[in-house]
């Protein structure tokens, strides 16, 4: 078994949808950056190529690749998956947290986990996603941006290993 972790941050900013675990969440103001932002997701792409000490998202789906601006990052992360698949692994689980003081995080929580194990093809009791707030401390805590860690553990594929994944 190998383990990875990951980390992102967005600033948030006027005239951009917010979209985290690949689902759009009311809100005024939504992550900057070249993809949809969702630094959920890129936490989790983040750690899956730490596990396997393939680099990060940045190396995979640059910022100065036109084909990824503002492509949705469940895209980017059925990528990452089949990039560990393709070194003879699979995922076994994600833990992540969310740190955003506002939205409230709650009623989205279980559309992101479904989300995640649909593309990385495990059972969503595989898939634990927390959010917390910065208690108004530094940037996230003002408002002016979302992060995300996740840590994650995959293991060797195998035929036996392939079948429980998905039934579990």
């Amino acid at each position: 078994m190998r383990v990875g972790i990951g980390y992102d941050i967005h600033r948030l900013e006027e005239g951009r949808g917010l979209i985290l675990g690949g689902v759009r969440i009311p809100f005024q103001l939504g992550l900057a950056g070249h993809s949809d932002a969702d630094v959920l997701i890129h936490s989790i792409c983040d750690a899956l190529l730490g596990a396997l000490a393939l680099g990060d998202i940045g190396g995979h789906f640059p910022n100065s690749d036109m084909q990824y601006r503002g492509i949705s990052s469940l895209i980017l992360l059925d990528k990452v998956k089949s990039l560990v698949q393709s070194r003879g692994f699979v995922v076994n689980n994600v833990d992540a947290v969310i740190i955003a003081q506002e939205p409230k995080l709650a009623p989205f929580i279980s559309s992101m986990r479904d989300n995640i194990a649909r593309i990385l093809e495990i059972a969503v009791e595989r898939v634990s996603i927390k959010a917390t707030t910065a208690e108004r401390l530094g940037s996230i805590g003002q408002g002016k941006g979302i992060a995300a860690e996740a840590i994650v553990s995959v293991r060797p594929a195998t035929q036996d290993s392939r079948r429980k994944t998905q039934d579990s």
